[in-house]
């Protein structure tokens, strides 16, 4: 019985779709595979776990997430990705545990057994799907080769800005950190991470080498395997750039430096923090020539964006941008700076840290250690004749309070709040001490966000879908609200997009990120709700009758639109 006939009677398929697939598999010379992890990582994972059972071989999702450079020279990173193995690790009997995605080829097989016997090893194969191997390949990187790209890299290539930076007190380790092989392999994991679209490089040492990852669309991939001997060094370099205190390695510190790569200049923010390997180093990059984005290149279509460049308009009042960290709240108050910015108005912001410099507006960050909280910051502003604040975070009732008083006196107040959703900031608000009576004629919008990665326009597959996914989308689309509902245009057969996967998205189906939101506005409505001290439900139901898009029913359209697949929106709007 070939795999097909198998799948067909645990009915994971049915025979019409089986003919199907063979039929497609024969013309574009894929693999069954490969047109199976295109459906989706849900869809996929099902069918090795039936595969598995077929083979009678076990089938493993999680994979290690650290491999150390012994292992991996086990199998050569060519044979590796021919064959689609990966060494996974070694058990005490001297047992090579292997994960395979095609373990019924007879070829890699015998490369297998060829390889493991050089080593005089024996092996235990494990199924792994074709998603997780082109996840983890990143890892096979030999460490060799790397350093010898970083030591041989060029440094004209990237020239770092650290003019008037600090030199160390120690002059041996000032000596390492100021070499030319030090330097060149900071300038290669800087250059990879810009030239990778990468928004953070994690730097983080373990017991027995130096990893470097990378964050890419909000995922974390390993990128660089290290030796440990070059860690301190590598940190020190990073310190001196960011003007940070190179031997003081027991307290977490944070700075910021500017690079120049490729004509571009990118600033990188820096945070340390020291655990029980050694100091783990995060740098976030920021793209200092690329400017902020629209309101609409966030993602912000119809109704949410009416109201949020309505909002921008406003002479005064409170506009709140919610959500969990990492979200982009910072990134959407930076597009509504950006609408408003003009030589009339006297702009000035809060941030903690300040990520972008906007020209024209004066930019101030606060320094709790010194007494400079967003509080006692707000009181300051207020003197300095500003038309619109804005405050990093509301994180207390100090704040909370300043910020509800300088919208009462003709300010227009924007900042970000933690809460799950654009209601929940509501009684959120009137928990930190906002009376009812003075909330109402102060706050005018609130937005809820989250994001959500953007498919890959190359390689993305457009599949129809059926049983509970399709019930799903159709149960949203049912319960749209009516102006949004009649803009809707789907038949019996509703075709959504999912990820597959090329070289221009690294293999990952996806490129870039974009937000899905929810925005409400203060209404009479509203207004007599919260004097009433009313709960989450009915504010909802008010805000609903206002015509309000949930982020799961605007992550639903954007999925129809072909934008993001199911399984995000599905992922990001769930609830904890």
């Amino acid at each position: 019985m070939d795999i097909y006939q198998f799948l067909v009677k645990k009915k994971f398929f049915t025979k019409e779709e089986a003919a199907q697939l063979k039929e497609e598999v024969v013309q574009t010379g894929k693999t069954l595979e490969d047109l199976l992890a295109a459906q989706g990582a849900l869809r996929e994972a099902e069918f090795f776990r039936w595969k598995g059972e077929a083979l009678g071989i076990p089938f493993r999702k999680d994979l290690p997430e650290d491999i150390s450079h012994d292992i991996l020279s086990i199998i050569p990173r060519e044979s590796a990705d021919f064959y689609k193995i990966m060494p996974l690790g070694i058990q005490s009997s001297n047992v090579l545990e292997v994960g395979m995605v095609y373990p019924e080829n007879p070829q890699a097989q015998e490369a297998l057994k060829f390889l493991v016997r050089q080593q005089k090893l024996a092996s235990r194969v494990y199924l792994i799907t074709l998603s997780d191997f082109k996840k983890n390949f990143g890892k096979y990187q030999a460490v060799e080769k790397e350093v010898k790209q970083a030591l041989e890299s060029l440094e004209k290539d990237i020239t770092l800005e650290d003019k008037g930076a600090p030199r160390a007190n120690k002059g041996e380790f000032d000596r390492l950190v100021e070499e030319a092989p030090t330097i060149k392999i900071v300038s290669v994991i800087l250059r990879q991470a810009v030239e990778g679209k990468a928004s953070d490089i994690h730097i983080e040492p373990s017991r027995d080498c130096l990893r470097i990852r990378y964050r890419l669309d909000g995922v974390l991939y390993p990128s660089l395997v290290l030796p440990l001997q070059v860690h301190p060094a590598v940190v020190g370099r990073i310190k001196i750039l960011s003007r940070l205190k190179i031997d003081e390695t027991r307290l977490p510190q944070d700075g910021r430096f500017s690079a120049k790569i490729d004509q571009k200049l990118v600033d990188f923010r820096v945070s340390t923090l020291p655990t029980a390997l050694g100091e783990k180093v995060v740098l976030r990059v920021l793209d200092a020539t690329s400017g902020a984005k629209t309101l609409k290149e966030l993602g912000l279509t119809g109704r949410n964006y009416d109201l949020m460049e309505k909002a921008a308009k406003l002479p005064y009042k409170m506009v709140l941008v919610t959500g969990p960290t990492g979200s982009g709240k910072t990134t959407t108050l930076y597009s509504m700076l950006h609408l408003m910015n003009s030589e009339e108005v006297n702009i000035i912001t809060l941030e903690d840290p300040i990520e972008y410099f906007i020209e024209g507006v004066n930019q101030s960050q606060v320094n709790p250690d010194i007494g400079y909280t967003f509080a006692n910051g707000l009181r300051q502003i207020l003197r300095q004749d500003p038309d619109i604040i804005m405050v990093g975070e509301i994180r207390d009732e100090e704040t909370a309070s300043l910020a509800v008083h300088a919208s009462l006196t003709g300010h227009l107040v924007l900042s970000t709040l933690h809460t799950n959703s654009a209601v929940g900031a509501i009684p959120r608000l009137m928990d930190m001490g906002i009376k009812p009576f003075l909330l109402a004629p102060t706050l005018s919008t609130v937005l809820s966000q989250r994001l959500v990665r953007i498919l890959c326009q190359v390689c993305k597959k457009e599949v129809e879908l059926s049983g509970e996914l399709k019930k799903y989308v159709l149960d949203k689309i049912s319960q749209l609200p009516p102006a949004a509902k009649e803009k809707v245009k789907i038949g019996e057969n509703v075709t959504v997009f999912q990820p597959v996967g090329c070289k221009k998205c690294n293999n990952t189906g996806y490129t870039g990120r974009l937000g899905v939101f929810e925005v409400i506005e203060m209404s009479d409505g509203l207004d007599r709700l919260i004097l009433d001290r009313a709960g989450d439900h009915e504010l909802f139901l008010e805000a609903r009758k206002q015509g309000m898009l949930t982020m799961e029913e605007d992550g639903v359209l954007k999925v129809l639109a072909g934008i993001t697949s199911l399984e995000e929106v599905m992922h990001s709007t769930s609830e904890d």
